[in-house]
């Protein structure tokens, strides 16, 4: 158990930041999910700069890797172009 103030104040922000950041990454994961489920090529590029502006987001804060985050924008831009 913390012994300091800032430590249990630390361990709820943690917490916090920790809800916010599982929420963010989820929402995007399903996102991405649901742009390479779209047939229809109007839709997905509507989608898709939606779906790169999260990822980049998660990125920018080291939600995830900023190497995964250009691999998986790659991959939606060159799904979304073979439609």
């Amino acid at each position: 158990m913390a012994n300091h103030k800032s430590a249990l104040k630390r361990i709820r922000s943690n917490r916090v930041k920790q809800l916010r950041n599982k929420y963010q990454h989820k929402t995007t994961r399903n996102a991405v999910r649901n742009l390479r489920a779209l047939t229809d090529k109007k839709e997905a590029e509507a989608l898709l700069p939606k779906v790169a502006s999260m990822l980049d987001k998660l990125a920018k804060n080291n939600v995830i890797h900023k190497n995964k985050a250009g691999n998986l924008k790659s991959k939606l831009t060159k799904q979304v172009a073979s439609l």
